[in-house]
């Protein structure tokens, strides 16, 4: 069958591979699946009961949930087969955004998860003239769940509306999570999000049978459509939240997935208790630990060892990566990240390992994918985020002088380029030109293209247009790969690199710390905690020493004079009220921080 429109992947698994456990969660610690079929039956009973609520095309719903579920997928295939569009927002947004959101996109209904969700949205119910009523994913007391709409009445009346759906018309509304200002309502038709799913499929290690793990926001347009993906390939998918994962007990360790996506964070923070644990062992299990660690370091992808490399790497496998794979489930065959620049280090160091770590790139005005790095022989290049995917151009804008050679602005086009910011004309226009006429977006990324061993052309991202830093002596520094080199190391959990408008470049790092605490025992410093450690003169010249070697690596406008250690970890929820400095996908609220940690920043200056 032809997919045209979003909801016609799960009526495609029904057909050509139906599940018996297609999606599931844990409930009360025990997994529960529903299979396609239950699906298919749920999401239209529900669409039905929808219809008789009121709603018709083009209406808004609102969607939270702290984790992934599968009556999401339930209510969201719902939605889209009578034409209402879905705004999913994050669970851990401030009151002040959920009634800036739910209020210009003038939702008619919210369905929310577990935890405070319904109390937060109560509390701003007030405010939003439009909003109705509020359901339950679960069972709540008091509440409505979604159970309580279902209908089996007048399928005809579905059909006759579903069949009007058209590729072109909206299927969601997804606020981007605003690193400054107010989110914008990103408008994404079917064939945005079908046409992106149709391409990637092919391009990752997914097929019927195999077991994947959703643990991403599912709010996020990089989990919504590998959600589909995974309906589409037909494999089966647990769902669960990032809370879940670790430990002997976690998802991953249980589930033993064969794929997953993450961003890089997550992937940083593994790598960094892996590095952790083995600082803590006793010799020769040490040297041991950090000799296959220190051979990863000449790891590239497609890259073969014969003779004595590959001795030496069949022992590490047996000894010591095998235990890397154990932690991850031990059966993954392949990992996306996204959202984020992902260090090298990290890539190479699973992926020597046998966990194939990929990075791809995109935005949420672009469904989202724009290029991602293959699995199959040639399609990979560490250090780009891949080729571009078919179907999409992609174009080097040169006009600005302050970028390096071959660098430019990454402008794109294709079938995945959004249909506009929600009631932003002005927005729309600044980021979407016609040309030639072709609708262009214009990412705000600064890239360029490399060419790969085989001939290939790989997209290589080096910063962002908008956070170039200006020093005062005119010269322009990109603070993303800096930062990047930085959280390579194990002692940086995270950087900002500070210097616009300033005299000279320097950078807040906040330390990993369970890698420090080793550290400090290794070198007999009694730990008493970060606050303690990072004003100690030992660990300040350690730190001085990653600085003197990342600079190094830099030009000599980039360099690094001074730092700064921060105790507490940036975060993207905040338990006193404060605003976060991460957005909810983890990226750096660079206004914020610097507003935070004012003083901190002067003291460098003086």
């Amino acid at each position: 069958m032809e997919i045209k429109r979003i909801f016609d992947f799960i009526y495609y698994q029904q057909k050509n591979c139906p599940q018996k456990e297609a999606f599931g969660s844990r409930v009360q610690d025990k997994w529960v699946f529903y299979s396609t079929d239950e699906i298919v039956s749920y999401s239209r009973q529900l669409a039905i009961g929808l219809l008789k609520l009121g709603l018709k095309k083009a209406d808004r719903v609102g969607m939270i949930s702290y984790k992934n579920i599968p009556e999401w997928i339930i209510l969201d295939l719902a939605l889209m087969q009578i034409g209402v569009i879905g705004v999913p927002v994050y669970p851990t947004i401030s009151s002040r955004e959920y009634e800036y959101i739910f209020g210009e996109s003038e939702i008619n209904y919210c369905f929310v998860g577990d935890g405070d969700l319904y109390e937060k949205l109560q509390k701003v119910k007030v405010n939003i003239p439009t909003l109705k009523e509020i359901f339950s994913f679960g069972e709540l007391p008091g509440i409505k769940t979604w159970k309580s709409l279902l209908s089996d009445e007048d399928t005809s009346l579905l059909a006759s509306v579903s069949d009007k759906i058209l590729p072109e018309d909206t299927a969601t509304i997804i606020y981007t999570s605003g690193t400054t200002g107010d989110p914008k309502g990103v408008m994404l038709s079917h064939e945005n999000i079908c046409s992106n799913i149709l391409t990637i499929v092919d391009m990752i290690p997914i097929k019927a049978g195999l077991s994947t793990l959703s643990f991403l926001p599912m709010c996020h347009v990089f989990e919504k459509v590998v959600a589909y993906a995974y309906m589409y390939a037909g494999t089966k998918v647990y769902f669960t939240g990032t809370d879940n994962l670790g430990g002997d007990s976690g998802d991953l360790v249980t589930v033993k997935p064969h794929f997953f996506t993450a961003v890089p964070r997550l992937l940083e923070k593994v790598y960094d208790k892996i590095y952790a644990k083995g600082l803590g062992l006793k010799q020769p299990l040490k040297a041991l630990f950090f000799w296959a660690l220190k051979l990863t370091d000449e790891y590239e992808i497609d890259k073969s060892f014969s003779g004595i490399a590959s001795f030496k790497r069949w022992i590490a496998d047996k000894l010591i990566y095998k235990k890397w794979r154990a932690a991850l489930g031990g059966n993954v065959r392949g990992i996306i990240v996204g959202s984020a620049p992902c260090p090298a280090k990290i890539i190479r160091t699973f992926s020597a390992a046998g966990i194939p770590v990929r990075e791809g790139y995109g935005l949420t005005e672009s469904s989202p994918g724009i290029a991602i790095n293959g699995f199959k022989p040639g399609t990979a290049l560490i250090g780009t985020v891949g080729p571009v995917i078919p179907g999409d151009t992609v174009k080097i804008d040169y006009k600005e002088s302050e970028y390096g050679p071959g660098e430019g602005e990454i402008i794109m086009t294709g079938p995945n380029v959004m249909q506009g910011y929600y009631k932003k004309p002005g927005p729309t226009a600044e980021f979407i030109k016609i040309l030639d006429g072709k609708r262009w977006l214009y990412t705000g990324d600064i890239g360029m293209f490399v060419e790969g061993p085989q001939g290939i052309d790989f997209l290589k991202i080096t910063d962002r247009k908008k956070e170039l830093l200006k020093t005062s002596n005119g010269k322009y520094v990109a603070p993303s790969p800096i930062e990047v080199k930085l959280k390579e190391h194990f002692l940086i959990d995270q950087a900002m690199v500070i210097g616009d408008n300033r005299k000279f470049v320097s950078v807040l790092i906040v330390p990993f710390s369970e890698s420090l605490k080793a550290w400090c025992e290794k070198k007999d410093i009694k730990w008493k905690g970060v606050e303690s450690a990072i004003i100690n003169p030992e660990v300040l010249l350690r730190y001085e020493h990653i600085i003197e070697k990342t600079n190094l690596e830099l030009s000599q406008t980039e360099r690094i004079q001074k730092f700064c250690l921060i105790s507490s970890p940036w975060e993207a929820t905040k338990l006193d009220g404060t605003i976060p400095e991460l957005t909810p996908t983890l990226k750096i609220k660079r206004r914020v921080i610097l507003e935070k940690f004012a003083n901190e920043i002067e003291s460098m200056y003086k």
